[in-house]
């Protein structure tokens, strides 16, 4: 076996934490409710925990997962599982209890690190339902008492002295696992190598419109976007703030209390925060950058912010398989008077990546037509765990098929048209319509169920369901909605169900969801980025 020149051996991220760590002395890393950490103190406790982890016979390759909602404990898991070579797993804290089941079983975790503010009841299940979960580590106690589930990782790194950060990961070996859903109604694994998040990480340091002086404020969960930019900023010698929970009264206090220079928010959140009357007298002059993706975002909206918060916005396209850096739409191409129409971009590719608008056969399109938009180079994932055919077809003819249909304009600016896939985005997060059919489809009631995104104000897209009940049958649509909330959690529980007499086919049989999508979309662009 041919073996690389360590010579020319990319670092890992766990290099980075160390070079943050370095540089950060004694400025603020963290800021959450109660909690404040400066660089020195955060290193202290990365070394604490991975001594824990250490002494508890975890190695390299070993699989571990946190369950929490945004608070720093929770980075110290992901620093030291960086540092260590461990395979994480971020569990979506909105998730339903049979998809965390399903990760921790699919992705082979033996060790479960959680919240137990927010996820004690729901870790005590897992426990019971995933034998394979042999160990749970806590992050402090509770609001009550702990009932002995896991051990507490804060007092037990509190028993050790804190010592040199040492990296022992590789570049090729697999550091996350990021979990999306996927057509065959289970989440897809996707398998992300320290080469993948260095290379994230290096380009949002050097294609971002950063602030000189950044303090960064994550109200969406860190297991997403918001998470990715953890590392930008503390490389930056950044503070990062976080908490749970977005209401315009939350982010403007936060804002104007800690002078708030930078925030990733989804489209959304902006249209709440636009509308609302907390707005008046609120000093939110710090705000020097506003991110924001994940979701459609209305260029009739984005003017209004614009015109209301300044020029202060800056849009990302990516997807799990290829994150956070695919393209950019910076802060001076955000540009209402000379060149409205790029208010509908999702901008250029990032400096590095490498985009083409390809065909089925690989081929690249003609300038002006559309094709979908593609992707190589070492921001691409490895491949969907465990799933080789599904990796197969993602991954073809040399380049990430991402599934998003898109043209592109005389000056390289994209713009995405469709999708080649039916995943909706309905504020900020991903919805695939076969779960939320699937769901449905275990009523009594229901023969049968077709899902669709359709526009919406405040959501970008709502999921709308069309139901075709059994026979004699009948159903109230809250419980139905009700249903899908258990199953798949509030996020993919449908804002309107229609009760129809037979679902639209095409001639061949099959479920037409053109002709659904058309009765809600008529006269209406379905642009995505």
């Amino acid at each position: 076996m041919h073996l690389p020149n360590p010579l020319y051996q990319g670092c890992n991220v766990g290099d980075l934490v160390i070079s943050a760590i370095t540089r950060g002395c004694e400025r603020v890393a963290f800021i959450s409710d109660d909690t404040r950490w400066t660089y020195r103190e955060l290193g202290a406790k990365v070394s604490q925990v991975v001594q824990v982890l250490a002494a508890r016979g975890l190695r390299r390759g070993d699989a571990v997962a946190t369950l929490s909602a945004n608070r720093p404990e929770a980075f110290l898991i992901t620093a030291a599982a960086y540092l260590m070579g461990l395979r994480l797993t971020w569990m979506n804290p909105t998730s339903s209890e049979d998809d965390h089941a399903y990760i921790l079983e699919d992705s082979g975790v033996t060790t479960l690190f959680f919240d137990p503010r927010s996820f004690a009841d729901r870790t005590r299940v897992l426990q019971q339902r995933v034998p394979g979960v042999q160990r749970l580590m806590r992050f402090g106690d509770g609001f009550g008492p702990s009932d002995g589930l896991g051990d507490d990782l804060l007092a037990a790194a509190a028993t050790h002295t804190p010592g040199p950060l040492v990296a022992q990961a590789e570049p090729d070996d697999v550091c996350v696992l990021i979990y999306t859903g996927g057509t065959t109604g289970r989440p897809k694994g996707v398998a992300h190598t320290h080469r993948v998040h260095v290379t994230m990480i290096m380009t949002e340091m050097a294609d971002w419109d950063w602030p000189r002086e950044i303090r960064f404020l994550a109200l969406t969960p860190i297991t997403h976007a918001s998470g990715a930019m953890i590392m930008p900023v503390l490389l930056k010698s950044g503070t990062y703030a976080m908490t749970q929970g977005f209401t315009p009264e939350k982010f403007i206090r936060l804002v104007e209390q800690h002078r708030i220079t930078a925030t990733f928010l989804v489209p959304t959140m902006i249209y709440v925060l636009l509308d609302s009357p907390a707005r008046a007298g609120a000093d939110l002059s710090s705000l020097q950058l506003i991110i924001y993706g994940a979701s459609p975002m209305s260029p009739a909206r984005l003017t209004e912010g614009i015109r209301t918060l300044g020029p202060v916005f800056m849009q990302l396209y990516a997807q799990s398989e290829a994150p956070n850096t695919v393209t950019v739409l910076h802060q001076h191409e955000h540009d209402p008077i000379n060149h409205p129409e790029r208010l509908a971009s999702c901008g250029t590719p990032c400096v590095g990546t490498q985009v083409r608008l390809l065909d089925d056969d690989g081929q690249e399109v003609a300038p002006g037509e559309v094709g979908e938009i593609c992707v190589r180079g070492p921001l691409v994932m490895q491949g969907y765990w465990n799933k080789p055919e599904e990796t197969a077809k993602a991954l073809r003819h040399g380049w990430l098929y991402t599934g998003d249909m898109a043209r592109r304009d005389a000056d390289g600016f994209l713009y995405i048209v469709d999708r080649s896939k039916d995943m909706i985005i309905s504020g900020g997060f991903n919805v695939y319509p076969r779960e939320v059919e699937d769901a449905l489809s275990q009523h009594p009631a229901v023969a049968s169920a077709a899902v669709v995104g359709v526009p919406d104000a405040k959501w970008g897209e709502a999921v709308r369901a069309l139901v075709v009940l059994r026979p004699g049958a009948a159903v109230h649509a809250e419980e139905l909605i009700a249903l899908v909330r258990e199953k798949k959690g509030a996020v993919y529980a449908p804002k309107g169900i229609d009760f129809v007499d037979a679902l639209p086919v095409t001639g061949l049989g099959k479920l037409d969801k053109k002709a659904i999508r058309a009765r809600f979309w008529q006269g209406q662009d379905r642009a995505v980025h």
